[in-house]
């Protein structure tokens, strides 16, 4: 908690920065904090960074209502807006991440970039380059085409478009590895730093591992620069994050994890269908580290050994009351004070995917999805990861609706693959049982699943039950899945030029049912 303050006390060093001018009027105090004895422990650039690596994760409409919905972490019991919102695919909420990248990590970044190159900072300009990166590859995951290199300009800013993002990325990614590599025993960074503790080497290890997820969600749109980029973050000195130790963790700086204000205070979110379905037809140990088990038993009457109920995803949702006694959040995140963002379960997940698409890689495909889940097994703290890793008849259940009559909201699965790896399997094969186990994993930082689901087909997820979409924002099909979020209306009429060109850039309408660039549909190799 100490450490928590101490971030959060830098936070305020912003604003008094911002103020010296004003002390020059003043007479000299021995005590009063001056731009020189902020230079002296780099905080007139250091004290930005808490605030935005902060800013990286949202809130309930930036991402429970949205990603972690649409690719069926968490459902919600409550009907918002008559039961007609972005989990039934009509968007009412749009620009919320948007604004939190653009006002709370782009323009400070920008801001400690100008002080940090007129000092001489390399490091904190590379830093800072690095958040950016990362923040900017979720929101494009959203939108598509964002504003980046020309962010900061007069007038109507133009977006670039994704392929010229990810060229942008890689190039800024070059950058930031050389220099910290220069360097590695720097430690300008660790009072401001409540992930790593300013250690350089594992900054390189999250820059490569960045690398290496940004080079898989291209590999179908362009292999070539996918295994070129790919093989460079892997065969890099520095490494990859292979090991919990080395996770990107991001301190929640005293606050509250989100889903615990979203589940226990608000009583928004839940456990999801696919969740249940998925977690109990693998009998997975990590069910209960993830969901709280219901206390009703009459709920889970049809598998009354796995005690967890989850809602299906755009269900019909006569009232908040009905759905409430269904699986919360586990109680043991009330007590968390950081979340992943880059873990060594997703880059054992990659790596994988890349052994099956005929990159270098350090172990087996089969090797790497092992290892996959043991390290995700690893950090929930979960046992008996070995006798799941041998189940090869165990698959997701089909769900039931208790507490609907007849068959409102239900499915069948779809998902037919076991835990167990089969060499003798296709490659789509092998895929699915990779894509379905890292979608387990990344539980808590679902972008990233939301991206692998759009871009494999992985897992076969069940479709919205109610479908809302309609020509306001484009039409979803009943058998697909929202593709994107449109752009922020308020770039229509304060960016028109910009929002125009953006859309140029889209490959199609600006609506919910156009595929991003690597969203190339049809099948995997």
């Amino acid at each position: 908690m100490k450490k928590n303050i101490f971030y959060i006390l830098l936070i305020g060093l912003i604003t008094l920065y911002s103020c010296t001018d004003d002390f020059a009027e003043l007479n000299t105090n021995p005590n009063q904090i001056t731009t020189e004895s902020l230079k002296q422990n780099f905080n007139h650039v250091g004290a930005y960074f808490p605030s935005m690596l902060k800013a990286i994760s949202g809130n309930q409409v930036m991402h429970n209502l949205n990603n972690d919905s649409w690719v069926r972490h968490y459902a919600t019991p409550t009907p918002f807006v008559g039961g007609i919102n972005n989990t039934t695919y009509y968007p009412r909420w749009i620009h919320q991440y948007w604004n939190r990248i653009y006002g709370s990590i782009m323009a400070p970044g920008r801001q400690v970039i100008q002080i940090a190159e007129e000092g001489g900072y390399d490091m904190f300009v590379q830093w800072t380059k690095l958040i950016q990166i990362l923040a900017a590859s979720r929101l494009s995951a959203y939108h598509g085409p964002i504003i980046y290199s020309n962010y900061g300009t007069q007038g109507d800013v133009m977006y670039d478009t994704e392929a010229e993002l990810y060229t942008t990325w890689f190039s800024e990614l070059d950058k930031v590895v050389s220099t910290f590599s220069s360097d590695t025993s720097y430690s300008g960074f660790k009072d401001f730093d409540a992930s790593y503790g300013g250690s350089i080497p594992h900054w390189i290890k999250m820059a490569n591992s960045l690398r290496l997820r940004l080079a898989m969600r291209i590999s179908k749109v362009n292999p070539t620069l996918a295994k070129t980029e790919g093989e460079k973050a892997i065969n890099d000195p520095g490494g990859l994050i292979t090991t919990n130790a080395e996770n990107l963790m991001l301190s929640l700086y005293g606050d509250p994890f989100h889903e615990v204000t979203i589940g226990f205070s608000w009583n928004d979110t839940r456990m999801s269908a696919s969740m249940e379905s998925i977690l109990g037809g693998y009998d997975d140990p990590r069910a209960p580290k993830y969901w709280s088990p219901v206390a009703d038993a009459s709920l889970v009457a049809d598998h009354p050994t796995f005690p967890y109920k989850g809602i299906r995803n755009g269900a019909y949702l006569a009232s908040k009351a009905l759905h409430l006694p269904y699986s919360n959040i586990s109680e043991d995140f009330k007590s968390a004070s950081d979340r992943k963002l880059v873990d060594a379960a997703e880059v054992h997940f990659a790596l994988a995917e890349a052994s099956l698409r005929g990159w270098s890689t350090p172990l087996t495909a089969h090797a790497h999805y092992e290892e996959g889940v043991k390290q995700s097994f690893a950090y929930w703290g979960a046992g008996g990861v070995d006798a799941y890793l041998a189940n090869n008849s165990g698959t997701p259940l089909n769900y039931d609706d208790v507490v609907e009559t007849g068959d409102v909201n239900d499915f069948v699965s779809r998902i037919s693959a076991t835990v167990a790896w089969d060499e003798t399997g296709t490659n789509e094969e092998k895929l699915e049982k990779i894509m379905t186990q890292k979608w387990i994993a990344a539980y808590t930082n679902s972008i990233e699943a939301w991206v692998d689901h759009r871009r494999t087909g992985y897992p076969k997820l069940p479709y919205n039950y109610q479908n809302d979409s309609n020509s306001d924002f484009g039409v979803v099909p009943g058998d697909e899945f929202m593709k994107r979020m449109v752009f922020p209306v308020g770039e229509k009429t304060n960016n028109a030029s910009g929002y125009s060109d953006a859309v140029s850039k889209l490959g199609g309408p600006d609506e919910i049912n156009t595929r991003l660039y690597w969203d190339t549909g049809g099948s995997n190799f």
